[in-house]
């Protein structure tokens, strides 16, 4: 028995989307299925612009050119999130500022948001972490109070909510992810939300390589030219086939990954009760998409002899992200606005377990079980 972390997702249709676009002679970006994905999430997520790209690195990339980030500014965002998050801004000649994460929802802490504030600062990049909505509210009260703008990276937050607005269609613009440990995927893939639509026209152009082409094929212009810097974020339509033949199964696939999370944390809780792990916690105001089942453990020791348990019954359950901040690129490029001591205990003692679609109820109770063996012995 072999349990991974993650399976990718597919269903009836995706290979009949791919060879479909084949047939059509639409395999490049941009195509038939492009736009299909385009106006699912536009319709969905009820914004006013989705434009999908190969990933969502891209995304936060176009995003960080739409806000016009240059050397010299700041973008205020968590240590505990991927490289990507940073890499967008450090591109552009940006410093990433580091501010410590909620021990509740390991989200950017709003709280300490307005002192990592300088007059350098550009933007606020929070994560929703796990699918779970970062305190948007504040956030973009934060961001109206000093000028700046907002970029969410909700690259772990497709088909979840903060107070009933898809994550991705609060701030400014958004960025998701159809990775394939994401739960609606493309191998690779993502998505440039766009809500203030002034940004619309220049997104277009930077993720078609700085050309008007949007425009000529929409017989807006007679030709098409070189405007203005951009780059190749398109996606090929091949990708949006199969990300659509998921987009299609959207309802079926979360609900059956919420079965599955609400299964880990019923057997889960006595556990948390006797004060040996904790839970993941959801605030009132958010729904999530059960992306992730995450445990915190006592401490890194506990959580290195917990990992290796499990892989003795070939389980894969890793540990997440080593902080930014503490990266060598991160020390470098970066810096830290107070203490990142929540960040640091998450890191050392966070736990994932296995959760995607095809997870069966039997593979599902058995890590329970051994799980639980482990931790009987705390």
């Amino acid at each position: 028995m072999n349990i991974p972390f993650n399976k990718p997702c597919h269903n009836s249709n995706t290979l009949k989307y791919i060879c479909d676009a084949f047939e059509r002679n639409q395999t490049a970006g941009d195509g038939a299925y492009t736009k299909l994905c385009n106006k699912w999430i536009e319709k969905q997520f009820s914004v006013a612009k989705s434009l999908l790209t190969h990933s969502c690195t891209a995304a936060l990339e176009m995003g960080a050119l739409l806000f016009s980030v240059k050397e010299g500014d700041e973008v205020i965002m968590p240590s505990f999130t991927f490289v990507s998050t940073a890499n967008a801004f450090v591109l552009r000649g940006a410093t990433p500022v580091f501010v410590d994460i909620r021990p509740d929802t390991y989200n950017l802490d709003e709280t300490l948001i307005e002192e990592a504030i300088t007059p350098r600062t550009k933007a606020i990049v929070p994560v929703h972490y796990a699918g779970v909505g970062c305190e948007m509210d504040t956030i973009c009260d934060i961001a109206a109070t000093h000028d700046l703008k907002v970029l969410e990276d909700a690259a772990q937050g497709f088909g979840a909510t903060y107070k009933g607005k898809a994550l991705g269609s609060i701030g400014e613009l958004g960025a998701l992810s159809f990775h394939e440990t994401k739960n609606i995927m493309s191998g690779e893939g993502g998505a440039l939300i766009i809500n203030d639509t002034s940004y619309c026209e220049q997104a277009e152009i930077i993720r078609e390589k700085g050309t008007n082409r949007s425009k000529f094929f929409r017989g807006q212009v007679d030709k098409y030219t070189w405007v203005a810097p951009g780059s190749s974020y398109l996606p090929s339509d091949i990708l949006a086939a199969c990300l659509y033949s998921l987009l299609e199964d959207a309802s079926p696939i979360n609900a059956r990954r919420m079965d599955i999370w609400n299964r880990y944390n019923n057997a889960l809780k006595p556990f948390e009760e006797k004060g040996i792990i904790k839970r993941p916690t959801i605030p009132d105001y958010c729904t999530h998409n059960a992306h992730m089942y995450q445990i915190l453990l006592p401490d890194l020791e506990t959580r290195t002899e917990f990992i290796a348990h499990l892989k003795q019954y070939n389980i894969t359950a890793p540990f997440h992200y080593i902080p930014l901040h503490s990266a060598p690129a991160g020390l470098k490029y970066g810096r830290t606005s107070g203490e990142l001591n929540v960040t640091d205990v998450i890191s050392d003692t966070l736990v994932r377990l296995p959760l995607f679609f095809d997870l069966s109820d039997e593979n599902a109770n058995l890590v329970i079980e051994i799980v639980s063996e482990f931790l009987q012995k705390l």
